[in-house]
């Protein structure tokens, strides 16, 4: 894990993490199909989406209600966790670390699919 983001004090975030956490949130729900895991920017250092995610983890925090929207709408295109109560940072970061996994691999699917689709040399594996 990146060692410059913030550390959660006693389970609560500090703002600069919240708010990096909303901008992930907005990535996230933005991330098209077939394209790279999103990233966002915390004091000129470019973080990817997920690890933002894993940080807050074990964060107690209140969840504000316009974040709790982005995580609903996005459980809407991933059914299985349907039924997740959101109320805090860390429901929000697991559901949304799973979401990010699976989108992940999706991605990786498809680019051992592409690269092997357009391999020049038919013959040899990949």
């Amino acid at each position: 894990m990146l060692n410059f983001l913030p550390d959660l004090h006693e389970g609560h975030a500090p703002i600069t993490l919240q708010q990096l956490f909303g901008n992930a949130l907005e990535a996230l729900d933005a991330w098209e199909d077939e394209r790279a895991e999103p990233m966002v920017i915390f004091e000129d250092q470019i973080v990817p989406i997920g690890t933002v995610f894993e940080r807050m983890h074990d964060c107690t925090d209140i969840l504000p209600r316009t974040m709790a929207d982005i995580v609903t709408d996005t459980l809407t295109r991933a059914p299985g966790s349907a039924e997740a109560a959101i109320v805090t940072f860390g429901d929000a970061a697991r559901i949304a670390t799973a979401f990010t996994q699976q989108r992940r691999l999706c991605g990786e699917a498809a680019i051992a699919a592409f690269l092997d689709h357009h391999r020049v040399d038919k013959r040899r594996p990949a």
